[in-house]
């Protein structure tokens, strides 16, 4: 006889994630455990997507625009992994995710530059969204026609909470980094900031909450405990091997992705949704020194993901758009293949904002090809050509489809 899966945390969309106590958006170790599990149970946690409800299904972009990111990201937990003690590694394999029933749908945007702006902000100033509608493993949007592709769904965040001297260890090295260009856009980093913060259940206790906030970590990155890794390949059946820093683990999950392309480089760049993910854990007592206290988690890909036969990928050297040449800088070099790849399907009739927003949320593939051939590496960033309905392959004349646009970009002018 099949068990049925227990619901370990529960969420409800019509009411504020602030609302929520089984929610909470900072890191910290003194958090309050929301529920606990046995290793070896199988369980299912309910998230909301990552701005906590702010983005709406809808043709305008004034939400993106004005979205609040002093809350992001809302995770569902702490959960506790009964038995798990500093030093341990925390094995989570993921078995299902699914978007919340009646909510089938998804978005992408890209920041405006007042907020903080994206990957590419220098071109694409303004803020934009596109929505996505699912059916069963497919999207496809309204605002990107000519499109349909099968997802690899993911949760974008699985951690485990710092230790305080871990803790302290990222806010003094994240503040270092800062200060040495406090003015920049997009920021450097994000430090400890006590507005927006929701530190769930502690918030019963409003001079414990306030303490902790001042100190307690933003989500936007990936650090040693796993965190915003935003890894599209860590899907249906993967694993992660996490290290545990605190007694019980204290493990948290949210920012569920349908679908995203490696980098993620709208920023709200994945399909973002709230869904529910299925979930085991395994203790390996010891683990942190058994595998050579490894400084970040570990991963291992599952077996379901989408087959795609034919790519068409486009390189990127470490020379800017201003003739510069640089040295083996290949974030500038992945940055040049991403402007290669919008340049080349504007002609499609597509604008730059909606195949910028689509290289973020479809399963494209992100290389880093060469990084030792100096002065120049070389990345590339390939796109599956069977995720449109008609050739995109280059040709010696005939007829080239044009694309009718219809993308939710601001009107409003970017203030740089």
């Amino acid at each position: 006889m099949q068990r049925s899966t227990r619901t370990l945390i529960s969420v409800d969309l019509t009411r504020s994630a602030r609302s929520q106590p089984v929610l909470h958006n900072r890191w910290h170790p003194d958090l309050l455990p929301v529920a606990s599990v046995h290793p070896g149970e199988v369980f299912r946690v309910e998230c909301v997507d990552w701005t906590g409800g702010q983005i709406a299904n809808n043709d305008s972009a004034e939400d993106v625009l004005n979205v609040d990111l002093t809350q992001v990201h809302y995770l569902s937990g702490p959960i506790q992994v009964e038995g798990a003690e500093p030093g341990d590694y925390l094995e989570v394999e993921i078995l299902e995710i699914q978007p919340l029933q009646g909510h089938e749908w998804g978005y992408t945007g890209i920041f405006d530059v007042k907020n903080g702006g994206s990957f590419l902000f220098d071109y694409f100033p303004r803020a934009a969204k596109v929505i996505w509608d699912f059916e069963g493993i497919y999207a496809s949007s309204r605002h990107i026609p000519g499109v349909r592709f099968a997802g690899l769904i993911h949760p974008g965040i699985l951690g485990t909470a710092p230790s305080q001297e871990l803790l302290n260890k990222w806010n003094h090295r994240e503040a270092d980094l800062l200060a040495t260009d406090p003015d920049r856009v997009p920021p450097l980093a994000y430090l400890p900031d006590h507005k927006g913060s929701f530190l769930g259940a502690l918030e019963n206790n409003p001079g414990v909450a306030r303490r902790i906030a001042v100190e307690a970590a933003r989500s936007v990155p990936p650090r040693e405990h796993g965190g915003n890794c935003d890894i599209k390949n860590l899907s249906r059946g993967s694993k992660v091997w996490l290290p545990v820093y605190v007694p019980g683990a204290k493990l948290s999950v949210g920012d569920l992705h349908f679908s995203q392309g490696d980098g993620e480089i709208s920023f709200c760049g994945g399909i973002e949704m709230a869904g529910a993910i299925t979930l085991k854990t395994k203790l390996i007592k010891g683990g942190m020194a058994l595998h050579g206290n490894l400084r970040n988690p570990i991963f291992m890909p599952g077996p379901v993901e989408p087959r795609f036969s034919k790519y068409i990928s486009f390189q990127g050297i470490s020379v800017d758009e201003h003739g510069v040449q640089h040295h083996l800088d290949a974030t500038l070099s992945y940055k040049q293949a991403v402007l290669n790849c919008i340049d080349y399907f504007k002609r499609f009739g597509y604008t730059g904002e909606q195949i910028y927003l689509l290289l973020s949320s479809c399963p494209c593939e992100g290389r880093v090809n060469a990084i030792v051939d100096v002065p120049n590496a070389c990345c590339s960033i390939s796109i599956p050509t069977e995720i449109f309905d008609f050739d995109v392959t280059p040709k010696n004349g005939g007829h080239l489809v044009k694309i009718t646009t219809n993308c939710p970009v601001q009107a409003l002018p970017a203030k740089l």
